[in-house]
């Protein structure tokens, strides 16, 4: 194992010792005391099982058959999640073959970002993540079960799942994919069209007809964002079958994998001899795991927020200067959009998951002997399902990338590091994802153009007045102030004075995710500018010196000088599409570096 992987894992299980404990504490309480089917009273249990089959009924009854807990995100809308329609009918016939019982034991809500992207319901994204948990959570809380099987994908919806299902740690979980769609329209020439329709040279019928090029069929959106990012994360926790994460939906393969994961965690639960709660799955070893996996596939930079996040609800206290050392050990091995032109079909067909993980085993950048849904410990996820007769069969993945281009060797990657680096200045703490940005980007000085909503941007850019060098910084768009929504509506317009020469960086308290490209961005500022963040304070004009080299970000500005001028305040936030609603989410929410997150104190 590499030595310093070994010590930021270290250095985790020491600060947390004391919430770890506490975890577990209550994990065997609900293990040893929590009532079980064989508890509940017979009006408890006859509720739990009236809508059953009689031949479910009668296996339920018996009490030494596993009942497994479906929980879905299905909806049409995204079209990641439309192919869960048919998913609870498959795993219950899956798993009544090996004499097993399943129900849909909840649902949760499921948005898309990519629809709600610029649009106010943004703002209500990042907590859908914690309603989320909390519907999760009330779907396992009626003791009927003996393990479960999330069903979900994108953005929030994972790591949502994940909190969730944690506080059931007794209880084995596996996550089910269902795949990205078919490559569309490449990502370049996606990109391309939107800078056109930023500067104003086509209409919205062309921009409209290359979107609907990119996205046009149900399954994961192909480029390497949040959504694709969970998956690989979840597979590098132990928490998904090996190399399952990117195989298209409506195949035979992906059908095959999805009966298999019904009939494998049936063979997890405590009544088999081999028992995985998730408790012991998610540790301190598989977090690292997820982190080392994500920085060397050039992942999300959601993850700064939602690993943090899924690590304090397995008892763990993770920070970005974890991310920060992993980040600098950990070399760039994969080229997926937007860190290159591939997308995650080319990257799967490269070699996928099974190469990634095990030219980074082979660096001794993950832990081996890390405990699993699957196998014997995490050096068992180097294989890749095949079918054979209808029957999944395992292989070893590809040792070798069958593409260098889209996937490589820890000694010889595309980049030294991770590409996850954290600035600190006065300005606070935030976090930058280079991999997608040109070295000659790196450093950016240049004076703030200030602005309070990313809608202010498009007025700016029309009238020529951001034709400069100039750190665009956008404020009050912290998790306490309005959501925290991701900006990528100021990407175009931001990609264009950057390809007309002009020095350009964007400073924010926002987010940015997966998605984040060419233009140098400074994101999740804490604090953020409505709790005190040095931020209310910059004015257009000030000079900020962005520096991804050293990890510097702060305001050139003399402190007396700012310490005298009043802080701007936060823009109220409107009442309309339910922002009300979550004005106690707002006030109780922790900072983005401790996971954005209103539900642990």
């Amino acid at each position: 194992m590499h030595a310093e992987i070994v010590r930021v894992t270290r250095a985790i299980e020491d600060r947390s010792k004391d919430l770890r404990d506490e975890y577990l504490g209550d994990v065997e309480a609900m293990r040893t005391g929590a009532p079980d089917r064989k508890q509940l009273s017979c009006g408890n249990l006859a509720h739990g099982m009236a809508a059953c089959s009689s031949d479910d009924k009668s296996v339920i009854k018996l009490m030494d058959s596993a009942n497994i807990a479906i929980v879905t995100a299905h909806n049409d809308m995204l079209s990641a999640h439309e192919p869960y329609k048919d998913y609870p009918e498959r795993i219950k016939a899956a798993v009544r073959k090996v004499g097993s019982t399943a129900q849909i034991a909840g649902g949760v809500p499921a948005m898309c970002d990519g629809v709600t992207q610029g649009q106010p319901g943004m703002e209500l994204s990042l907590f859908s993540r914690d309603i989320i948990a909390q519907a999760t959570a009330v779907s396992l809380s009626h003791q009927m079960f003996d393990a479960a099987l999330l069903l979900g994908v994108c953005d929030k919806i994972i790591p949502g799942l994940l909190i969730g299902a944690l506080q059931f740690g007794h209880l084995p979980v596996m996550t089910v994919p269902a795949g990205p769609m078919t490559s569309g329209l490449p990502n370049k020439e996606k990109v391309r069209i939107r800078q056109l329709f930023a500067e104003g040279k086509i209409g919205r019928d062309e921009l409209l007809e290359a979107e609907s090029q990119s996205y046009h069929s149900p399954g994961t959106c192909t480029f390497y964002g949040t959504a694709n990012s969970n998956q690989v994360m979840v597979e590098a926790m132990g928490l998904q079958l090996p190399g399952s994460s990117f195989v298209n939906p409506g195949t035979p393969l992906r059908d095959a994998l999805t009966d298999f994961a019904a009939e494998h965690v049936t063979r997890i639960t405590a009544q088999s001899r081999d028992y995985r709660p998730m408790a012991d799955v998610v540790d301190a070893r598989a977090l690292v795991n997820a982190l080392v996996a994500l920085l060397a596939s050039g992942g999300s930079t959601n993850h700064c927020i939602h690993l943090i996040a899924i690590a304090r609800a397995a008892g763990y206290r993770m920070n970005w200067s974890d991310f920060n050392a992993v980040s600098a050990v950990t070399p760039l091995i994969a080229r997926v959009y937007p860190n290159g032109s591939a997308d995650v079909n080319h990257f799967h067909a490269a070699g996928g998951t099974g190469t990634l993980f095990t030219a980074l085993l082979d660096a001794g950048l993950m832990h081996n002997d890390a405990k699993t849904c699957f196998g014997d410990s995490f050096g068992d996820f180097c294989q890749e399902p095949v079918l054979t007769d209808k029957q999944i069969k395992w292989r070893p993945a590809a040792k070798e990338s069958l593409d260098s281009e889209i996937l490589t060797t820890a000694s010889t990657p595309f980049a030294a590091n991770g590409g996850v680096k954290l600035l600190e200045g006065n300005l606070g703490r935030s976090v930058i994802k280079t991999s997608a940005v040109q070295e000659k980007h790196y450093i950016i000085e240049a004076p703030a153009v200030v602005i309070d909503d990313q809608d202010d941007l498009k007025p700016l850019f029309e009238a020529g007045e951001l034709d400069k060098d100039c750190i665009v910084v956008v404020r009050f768009q912290g998790p306490a102030a309005n959501g925290m929504p991701e900006l990528h509506k100021l990407t175009p317009m931001l990609g264009v004075l950057q390809d007309k020469g002009y020095k350009i960086a964007l400073v924010t308290d926002g987010r940015m995710s997966g998605a984040s490209g060419k233009v140098p961005a400074a994101i999740h500022l804490v604090p953020e500018a409505s709790q005190g963040g040095l931020l209310a304070k910059i004015h257009n004009g000030d000079v900020i010196r962005l520096d991804a080299t050293t990890g510097v970000l702060s305001a050139l500005v003399d402190q007396d000088v700012l310490s005298s001028r009043v802080a701007a305040v936060a823009p109220v936030v409107p009442r309309t599409i339910g922002r009300q609603m979550f004005a106690n989410n707002r006030n109780a929410v922790s900072s983005a570096e401790e996971g954005a997150s209103s539900l642990f104190s």
